[in-house]
């Protein structure tokens, strides 16, 4: 079940355990969606969506963007992942900051995100994150019939259709999530 985006030429991705990052590859085990989602190779340098849609001709409009967002409440740091496409970006201090019922939500620090998730900045993805997190994915990353997404290293992609991300534990398909 190969296929090609863009210029990508993706395999299963469980068939490619060292493209991706160790709490993926266990999440992907025991998914039920796991035969949906395949893996792509890419230059590491080119991990950054902006580089990463030029280099490889994939569109920013199918080409979803994950970030950490943490706030506290009653003293207690409250983390959630959220899903967005690379042409938008997540109301953090909106939305997200009402789904997570915090007074002020903010960008997880780069280290904290990278502890907190065991993947690599830059490549942080959905799949595999800590039970306890809420995954908050836009309504229209749901909607794409083929989204790219991290797989937890900076040297591969994801690629899998939209509505599977709906099937994550901890997920909430959100409308407006991104603005």
């Amino acid at each position: 079940m190969g296929a090609v985006m863009g210029t990508l030429r993706t395999v299963p991705a469980l068939s490619r355990p060292d493209l991706l990052a160790g709490p993926v590859a266990a999440a992907l085990r025991g998914w039920p969606h796991a035969d949906e989602v395949t893996v792509a190779e890419i230059d590491p340098e080119l991990a950054d969506t902006a580089a990463f849609c030029a280099a490889y001709q994939v569109g920013l409009d199918v080409s979803a963007n994950c970030v950490v967002v943490a706030g506290k409440r009653e003293g207690q740091v409250r983390y959630a992942a959220c899903l967005v496409l690379a042409t938008t970006r997540a109301d953090v201090n909106g939305v997200v900051r009402r789904l997570l019922d915090v007074r002020k939500a903010s960008f997880a620090a780069m280290d904290v995100a990278v502890a907190e998730t065991g993947m690599a900045y830059g490549g942080i993805t959905p799949i595999g994150l800590p039970a306890s997190w809420p995954v908050f994915v836009d309504a229209a990353v749901a909607g794409t019939a083929e989204v790219v997404i991290g797989s937890g290293i900076r040297g591969s992609k994801l690629v899998l259709p939209g509505k599977a991300l709906a099937g994550l534990p901890g997920a909430q398909v959100v409308d407006g999530l991104a603005g």
